[in-house]
Formats: structure tokens, sequence, C-alpha cells
């Protein structure tokens, strides 16, 4: 049964612009993006990024990165990391933007009296991994990063208002695809931006795109309702995703994104289903597909459209986030049981989740090692949140096998007694 939590989890920052995108740059650092668009309203463009820390409570972030991008607003990004680069690649106006991100120690005088004491909308906090502290106790040496502008292609073709809608980096980091209200998705080679195929995928415009981590699956979802699997290595199209829907209404797709299935090579794809049109008054659903099959497994209703959805890397949990309620909630992936309820984790809708990576075996003390399950979400609110599945009680193996035995020790001794 889900727990119900309201107004309690954090919230970690206030930015001043409304925000569209979030991603994890490092297993501790978030990149928000977004902006008030070209309009003369005052509101910046750009993005944000924050280092995550716990301070034995709860989760606290620290502004460690500003980027402004002038006029144009940020509305839809992706992350790719190796041992040597990372790379950033932004949606803004009818291009797609590739950065250069680089990280760099800096040396900052810091008020140690006033730590901890600061009542600002992003909170100080005590050097921890990745800062050291000096002989001279006022300096440390924290961990920013360089956003620098490096290409940028048009990837959009739309008559005079052409608008990039979405950019995904594959697994590998070799391919980028990128959809705009053209209806095409076309893939690059990354992150040379060389263009290698236009698929002519849907009659309207583009709402998302993914690639699975097994299987060279693309999956591209559009205004015009359909979603359609790809083979993105041969630039093919594999499948077209279809479902019973019920009688007199009719779906679109909102977001979709892969996962895998737990301790199997095997990608799991998950998409949110909204009514539309007369069907108003239908549930919203959140769907598990089995991609190779095309077959749809399982689903959760909803009685509100839905905005935002997130895949944990482990594929373990599923988040989902409404557009009405600016609710959040959270689901084991295998079975679609919500586990979390936060109503209201927003004052308007949801527009991005992203989890914090999940604890391995050989990193067992990333910063969401506190929890089962740690959530980011944002919202044209200006607010990122934070929400956190504490460890759920389980039993033992040992003490269930002790129970056991017991329980049949005393059947066996009851059952002698009575003569049976």
């Amino acid at each position: 049964m889900a727990s119900i939590r309201k107004n309690i989890d954090d919230i970690l920052a206030r930015v001043n612009f409304p925000l569209y995108t979030v991603q994890m740059l490092t297993n501790r650092h978030v990149l928000v993006g977004g902006g008030g668009g070209t309009s003369k309203t005052g509101v910046a463009n750009g993005f944000e990024i924050f280092e995550l820390s716990h301070d034995g409570r709860k989760f606290v972030a620290e502004e460690v990165t500003r980027h402004e991008t002038g006029g144009n607003v940020v509305m839809n990004c992706s992350v790719f990391s190796d041992n040597k680069h990372s790379y950033l690649v932004a949606g803004q106006e009818s291009h797609c933007h590739l950065y250069n991100v680089n990280s760099v120690l800096v040396r900052e005088e810091v008020d140690i009296e006033n730590i901890g004491n600061n009542h600002s909308e992003i909170r100080q906090r005590k050097p921890r991994t990745k800062e050291k502290t000096d002989n001279n106790k006022n300096i440390k040496k924290r961990l920013k990063f360089n956003i620098n502008p490096s290409d940028s292609v048009q990837t959009d073709f739309n008559g005079p208002e052409p608008l990039s809608r979405v950019a995904r980096i594959n697994h590998n980091g070799k391919l980028l695809a990128t959809g705009g209200t053209d209806g095409c998705v076309r893939l690059w080679k990354f992150p040379s931006l060389q263009p290698l195929v236009v698929l002519k995928a849907h009659q309207k415009e583009i709402d998302d795109v993914d690639f699975s981590q097994y299987g060279n699956y693309l999956i591209t979802i559009a205004k015009d309702g359909a979603a359609i699997l790809w083979d993105c290595v041969k630039g093919k199209e594999n499948k077209r995703l279809s479902w019973k829907q019920p009688e007199g209404s009719k779906y679109l797709y909102k977001r979709c994104r892969f996962g895998i299935v737990e301790n199997e090579k095997k990608s799991a794809l998950y998409m949110l289903a909204n009514p539309t049109g007369l069907a108003k008054k239908q549930k919203s659903y959140l769907q598990q597909w089995l991609p190779e099959e095309g077959i749809l497994k399982k689903f959760a209703e909803f009685d509100e459209s839905l905005s935002a959805l997130a895949v944990r890397d482990d594929g373990r949990f599923v988040a989902v986030g409404t557009m009405f309620g600016g609710s959040v909630l959270l689901y084991v992936a295998f079975s679609l049981q919500c586990v979390l309820n936060i109503p209201g984790a927003h004052s308007m809708f949801v527009t991005g989740l992203e989890f914090l990576p999940a604890s391995t075996e050989k990193e067992n003390h990333t910063v969401c090692s506190v929890a089962e399950a740690a959530v980011l979400s944002i919202s044209v609110d200006n607010q990122v949140c934070i929400h956190t599945l504490p460890y759920r009680k389980t039993m033992p193996l040992w003490l269930g096998m002790v129970i056991l035995v017991f329980t049949l020790f005393m059947t066996f001794v009851f059952c002698s007694y009575v003569g049976l």
C-alpha cells in the first residue's frame, strides 16, 4: 500500500525562471534548465547546476554553476559523461546546441560561522566529499563546472516557427536523436553531430523519444497518437504499438522511457497515455510494455492527466508526475504497485522527473544510499523538489526460518497432546 505524504518533502532550491528539464550530471550533481523565453519580461533563460548532499536528516542542494542562454529558453536537454568528457545537448528554438561541460576545483572564501545559520533558499553546508578545507579554515576547494558552447545544428524545419521538441543521447554516447514540430526524428552521430538518417516518423509534432539500453531500440511518440518502435542502427521501423482503448475514446501518448528487466539483459518500456477530446473524463494510464513482443503487459490508472515520467537506472522504480494536481507518485517497476504518493508536490504541473542514481556493489555510498529511492521533480513554479522512499521494513531470512521451524514444532506438540 502506498504511503501518502503531503508538504513534508524538502524544496531543494528555487530559481528565478520556470523549469522544463532536469538531468543528473554526475552521481551527486543535478542540472536543471528552463527560462521565460524571448519576451522582454526580465525572466532569465539557462541552466543551473546544484550539488546534492545529505546532512543526516534531509537532502541539501548547493548551487555551484549558473549558465544563461540569452534569449533562448531551454525546453529539453540530455547529458552524457564518460571517464574523459561530459557533454550536454539542449533544444533551443529550432536548433539543438552542444555544450562541453568541464569540471574544475575552485577556491572560495566561506563564512564558517554562518554555515548552518543561513536561511537563503539554497542552503550552505560543511565541507564533504570533493570539498577540502585548507589550513586557513575560511578557504575551501569546491567542484564547479564550466558550460562551454561547442556546436549547433538545426533540428526542425516546420515553416515559419520551427521548434526542437526533444533531444536524447543514447547510452553509449554514439547516437543523438532529435524531434520537432515537423514530425521527423533525426539521428546524428555523436558528438560530431554528423547527420545520419531522417525518420519520417509522424504526421504531427514529436512529443518524446528514448533509446533502449538493450536491443538497439528507439521509441518515438507524437501528437498523431502513434507510438513507433525503431531499429536505431538500421534506421528502420520495427513495429507500431497499439492497444485496445476504451470504446469511444481517443488517447495520446505523453512520455516514453525505456527501463530494464531487473536481473535480465532485456528492455522494458513505460509510457504515459492521456485521454483527449470527448474522452477527457476517461482514466489516464501508466503503461508497461514488452517492446520485443509489442505487448502491453500491465497498466496503472489515474483520475487526471499525466505530464512527466522517469525510470531509475537499475529498472526497479518508475516515477510519474501529474498535470493538474502537481503530484508525484512512485511505483515498483515490475508490478506497477504504488509505494509513494506526494499530492500537490508542486503548485503547477510537473515538467520533469529524474531519479538519483541507485547504489551499486562498487559504489554503496552514493548520495541516495540513505533511502531506498529518491526522485527529483521540477515545475514551472520554479522549484526543485526531492521525494524519498524510506527503506521498507523487511523480515530477515534467518528470522523467518526460525519462526517457521518454531511454528512447525508447536504444531507437532499440539497434535501429540490431543492425540492426533
